[in-house]
């Protein structure tokens, strides 16, 4: 509240909030903290008003008729989506498939996890993509010596406790930063939070491993890999082993087959930097973009922010040119 903060979320227990004014009128008074309490209902409040939750709280079901659904505007999300994909390796132009191959598309080993509330998900293995959906497509079999190509889907590397990290495998952040930049909780003995030396392993490295076991299952065919990611990667470890790479930042299953199969042409440029390795992510400075040291790939591309590939190869175009620009200077920024 002090520093300004009107929700305290993650949190369904009232005890820490009840303390935490009882802490305030020790400090400040009861009158005190009772307006600053208030301040902040006022303040969460007033955006309730503001839709007419109170005041008027039905819809206009006509209205809700015209809007939910308007194909207008499920075109254009669609439209959206479909932009939104980032195709950064297309080794022998084995993309895009064509419709009816016969595709292999391997299931994904989800292990157990606990919720950030301590509820329990039990492991579980699943189909990474609607098979139904595939099948208007190509032809989707589970015998890899059947298969004409793979299609594997992962998901970005998942923590299982301790810090986030950016790698499937096993990883020791020996060039962590030796002090942390926060760190000081009222609860705490210590300051300084530094993870150096500490080691961590994903929850999902097994996505790591159905690409490798894939491709160790059909020599010389194309294997496909379709990442799911909403942050930065290190791709190194699977990279190498795979013929086309897309990146997916959360689209349905038919806007991936629609780009896979050339229905519509990828178009998308990466939002961010791959990184190379977890050093680099470790030695990033905050306050600087784009300072990370991007993965190259064999073909000599580098998965740098604003890179992107359509059917015709690197994309070359005004948003390169002027994403390329910015990039250059953050480049130069001491």
């Amino acid at each position: 509240l002090m520093a300004g903060v009107d929700q305290f979320g993650g949190n369904n227990d009232a005890g820490p909030v009840i303390e935490a004014y009882a802490m305030g009128v020790r400090e400040h008074g009861e009158e005190f903290m009772r307006a600053r309490f208030e301040a902040s209902a006022v303040r969460l409040l007033r955006n309730m008003f503001r839709t007419g939750l109170f005041e008027n709280p039905y819809l206009d079901a006509d209205e809700t008729a015209q809007t939910v659904g308007n194909p207008a505007f499920m075109r254009a999300g669609y439209e959206a989506q479909l932009k939104s994909l980032v195709l950064v390796k297309n080794r022998n132009d084995v993309l895009p498939l064509a419709r009816g191959t016969a595709v292999y598309v391997p299931q994904r080993q989800v292990p157990a996890r606990t919720d950030f509330f301590g509820n329990l998900t039990p492991a579980r293995t699943e189909d990474p993509i609607d098979v139904a959906i595939a099948g208007r497509y190509v032809t989707v079999t589970d015998d890899p010596d059947a298969a004409d190509a793979a299609l594997v889907v992962i998901t970005e590397p998942g923590g299982s406790g301790g810090f986030r990290m950016q790698q499937y495998g096993p990883y020791t952040a020996t060039h962590a930063r030796a002090t942390s930049v926060a760190g000081g909780d009222p609860l705490e003995t210590f300051t300084n939070r530094s993870y150096r030396g500490k080691t961590v392993t994903t929850a999902n490295a097994s996505d790591l491993q159905v690409v490798l076991d894939t491709r160790a299952a059909m020599p010389g065919k194309p294997v496909i890999v379709v990442l799911h990611t909403s942050r930065p990667t290190v791709v190194a470890e699977f990279e190498p082993s795979v013929d086309a790479f897309l990146v997916s930042f959360g689209v349905q299953d038919q806007a991936l087959m629609d780009i896979l199969t050339g229905a519509a042409e990828p178009s998308g440029l990466l939002p961010l930097q791959m990184p190379a390795h977890m050093r680099t992510v470790e030695e990033q400075a905050e306050d600087i973009p784009l300072d990370m040291e991007p993965h190259v790939d064999a073909a000599g591309n580098a998965y740098d922010f604003a890179f992107g590939m359509n059917w015709s190869g690197v994309i070359d175009d005004a948003r390169t040119a002027r994403y390329g620009r910015a990039r250059s200077a953050a480049e130069r920024t001491p």
